[in-house]
């Protein structure tokens, strides 16, 4: 990109005044220390670039050590903050608002912003973040840093600035490989596997991405061209041999849909993501008049769970308790009078997690939260829709349909975020009319 050729070509002059400099630049605290308190802008870019490469070398106890010192040394000072504060509270003043605001902003957000500067500083402080993420279950004292990585990356990478892409065949092998790397929700068998979810007949690839990483997929969504809303993953992700009638696909199944960058773990990236791809298709294919998913239910089992081994609980009898110990048989669900017994039970369970069980106003599982958040309605719960190791354990083989209507994407939207609203189907608001 021609940016970053300028960002290098800046770099290079600057690392001609840093060989000209007495100053130690031994450590990374040292960079960073330079860095922050320097003016000068091919210099800055020059040490940017070095606090980078001085990142990428350190070991993971020394990255423990350097995010320690932001948390010490780079945090807003307490005093300032509460002379700018009384100042304003007596003077109600511009001048002393804008005192305030500075006061409140950590020099750590400086920092950032400068090693940001770096050709690849976008790369290098989403690496942090995730490096970060990594450490903060054992260091809660780090939440300060994270607080800052956090509210800078959620401009970095507002939904503005992301470019939605058609992935296929012909793409980088770079970007390709980068796919079967990140897929998170079915896990790609190589190559073979890579271009049957490419096949230009009947699946489609779409990647979001950004300009200070553009080889590197931030969102990627795999599609179905189907005849009808599927109920089972493994019908899809199974091999095609015979020719596709293109006319007979009214339905796109949205069957994976993989976050790239750990790094950016709470980052929104907008809410009508899904809608964009939905749009693209339809300019594409404008027979298509069904856009859902078939979605994996992450958090099912690990709730269930949760509830069996409570004593306290209300929502399982003893004899539901009792036949759910089957789940832990591992081909339970070839059992044809045990899966009788326990899909209406299975079924009316799902739907109470995915509607009824929150987290604080939202619900508990993370996919639906997103789904929903898009402006979704759940449609249909599918049963045995994945009987991979991965399926029956996170939701004993259960899969959903999240459906996108265009004419209602936008008002379900606002019902979800506003009002708390989940719109389903007839079919799930009769399970969970029947709930146990």
């Amino acid at each position: 990109m021609v940016i970053n050729r300028w960002l290098n070509s800046v770099a290079n002059a600057g690392k001609n005044l840093l060989r000209r400099s007495a100053r130690d630049r031994n450590s990374i605290t040292a960079l960073c220390s330079q860095l922050y308190s320097n003016k000068g802008e091919a210099l800055g870019i020059a040490l940017a670039d070095e606090v980078a490469v001085a990142y990428a070398e350190l070991s993971q106890a020394q990255k423990a050590e350097f995010f320690q010192t932001l948390a010490a040394q780079y945090g807003p000072d307490p005093e300032l903050i509460n002379r700018c504060a009384v100042d304003y509270s007596e003077s109600q003043s511009l001048e002393a608002y804008r005192a305030l605001a500075r006061a409140v902003e950590s020099p750590r957000q400086t920092l950032f912003r400068r090693i940001n500067m770096a050709p690849k500083g976008t790369r290098t402080v989403v690496n942090m973040r995730e490096d970060l993420l990594a450490l903060l279950p054992a260091d809660d004292s780090l939440r300060a840093v994270d607080d800052d990585l956090q509210h800078l990356l959620s401009s970095w990478f507002n939904p503005g600035f992301l470019k939605l892409k058609t992935l296929d065949w012909e793409s980088p092998a770079a970007v390709l490989e980068k796919l079967i790397e990140y897929e998170a929700v079915h896990e790609m068998q190589g190559w073979d596997d890579l271009r049957r979810r490419l096949d230009a007949q009947d699946r489609r690839c779409f990647g979001f991405f950004h300009p200070a990483l553009p080889d590197e997929p931030l969102i990627f969504v795999e599609v179905a061209l189907v005849t009808s809303v599927s109920n089972s993953v493994q019908s899809i992700l199974a091999p095609q041999n015979d020719a596709v009638d293109q006319e007979r696909l009214k339905t796109a199944i949205f069957y994976s849909i993989s976050n790239c960058q750990p790094g950016l773990r709470g980052i929104s990236f907008g809410n009508f993501l899904i809608k964009q791809v939905v749009m693209r298709l339809k300019e594409e294919m404008p027979q298509l008049a069904e856009f859902a998913t078939l979605s994996p239910i992450p958090g099912f089992r690990t709730w269930l769970n949760k509830v069996l081994v409570d004593e306290q609980q209300t929502v399982l009898g003893a004899q539901e308790t009792a036949l759910l110990t089957a789940l832990d048989a591992p081909h339970w669900y070839q059992e044809d009078g045990l899966n009788a017994k326990l899909q209406p039970l299975l079924m009316q369970l799902c739907a109470r997690y995915l509607v009824q069980e929150k987290r604080g106003s939202t619900p508990l599982d993370p996919v639906a939260r997103f789904h929903l958040g898009n402006g979704a309605s759940i449609a249909r719960i599918n049963w045995l829709g994945d009987v991979s190791a991965k399926g029956l354990q996170q939701s004993a083989g259960l899969l959903v349909n999240y459906e996108y209507d265009l004419e209602e994407v936008e008002e379900h939207h606002e019902a979800f975020l506003n009002r708390g609203e989940i719109a389903c189907a007839a079919a799930v608001r009769k399970l969970l009319a029947n709930n146990v």
